[in-house]
């Protein structure tokens, strides 16, 4: 059985034992919480597969303030957890602080950057998300009656201005004429976790034309997709299959396989390799959802469009801008 173990907001402790093999592995969650349906979801969904197939086990963590990152670092590498996976941005700081406490306990930063010459025991993955972001874009604005798409992105940092960048840019290559407005939550970590205020924007986006919104907010996107849903228009989920949250109303979702990335190191152990990765289209570590609950809203005029985008992604012949490259988006204004 996996042993879960909660941070506790409130006194700001760690309910941890000692009393489990030293080579367990470990995953802390973002801030959202480890059911969010998106991100962290395809973290816990990682891990899960890893126990089920091998009969281990493994530690987790929900964490309820920033304060705490430190903190569970270093309680997990001093109960024998390695590796210890984490996900999100937020975690690259305080891995670059407790590593080094840790030589011989392998850290993994799922989304984050941690230099390797620096800290050899940690490694650091990262995604094409703006490959992924463009081809669903492309669908947003071929599926598109009214010619205007949206986007909603969680909290304004760098990485979501990649996907909404990757979006735009996707939408404006199938239709040259379309129109995307983007709207981010918030500038702080609760904009992870805001459905309510996700649905509002969803509307007010409805409300200036958009007919499909793309939401890559973790938990606030659940009111993006419900108010979607609610209001006769498509969403688009992001990172977890939502396709069958609202079957027929999603159009797709973009994924990002953090369940991948959490099962592979699991898998490696404390034998991991932390050279930097970086999962794109062609190595499958981002692309689009179809299955039963979409296949009527993708005709195959669509799927062939994007698949053929997707081959000369991969390829090279397509260069899609990552915003992060230069903080510049030659489709769109955030």
């Amino acid at each position: 059985m996996t042993l879960m173990k909660t941070l506790l907001g409130a006194a700001g402790t760690l309910a941890l034992t000692t009393a489990v093999a030293s080579a367990e592995p470990a995953v802390i969650y973002d801030l959202g919480g480890k059911f969010d349906k998106s991100f962290n979801e395809a973290a816990y969904n990682g891990a899960k597969k890893w126990a089920e197939e091998t009969g281990g086990t493994f530690k987790e963590l929900e964490m309820q303030t920033e304060a705490q990152r430190e903190q569970a670092l270093r309680q997990l590498a001093e109960s024998g957890a390695n590796p210890v996976v984490t996900t999100g941005f937020g975690m690259s700081d305080p891995i670059s602080v407790v590593a080094p406490e840790f030589p011989d306990t392998k850290f993994v930063t799922i989304d984050g950057w941690v230099d390797p010459a620096t800290n050899p025991n940690v490694l650091s993955i990262g995604f094409a998300e703006h490959e992924g972001s463009y081809l669903v874009g492309m669908l947003a604005a071929l599926a598109s009656k009214t010619g205007t798409v949206g986007f909603i992105g969680g909290m304004d940092i760098p990485l979501i201005r990649k996907f909404g960048c990757g979006y735009a840019q996707g939408a404006l290559a199938a239709k040259a004429d379309a129109k995307v407005v983007l709207n981010m939550t918030g500038t702080t970590p609760a904009a992870w976790n805001d459905p309510v205020k996700g649905a509002e924007l969803a509307k007010a986006q409805k409300g200036q034309g958009a007919d499909v919104i793309f939401a890559a907010a973790g938990g606030t996107g659940i009111g993006v997709l419900q108010a979607a849903a609610d209001e006769g228009i498509l969403s688009i989920g992001v990172d977890s299959n939502q396709n069958h949250l609202h079957p027929g109303k999603v159009l797709t979702s973009m994924l990002k396989r953090v369940d991948v990335a959490v099962y592979n190191s699991f898998k490696a152990g404390e034998a991991l390799d932390t050279a930097p990765q970086a999962l794109d289209l062609k190595s499958e570590g981002v692309g689009y959802a179809l299955d039963d609950n979409n296949a009527a809203l993708i005709t195959p005029e669509m799927k062939a469009a994007v698949d053929a985008a997707a081959e000369k992604i991969k390829s090279g012949e397509l260069k899609v801008h990552d915003y992060m490259s230069d903080n510049t988006c030659p489709a769109a204004t955030f």
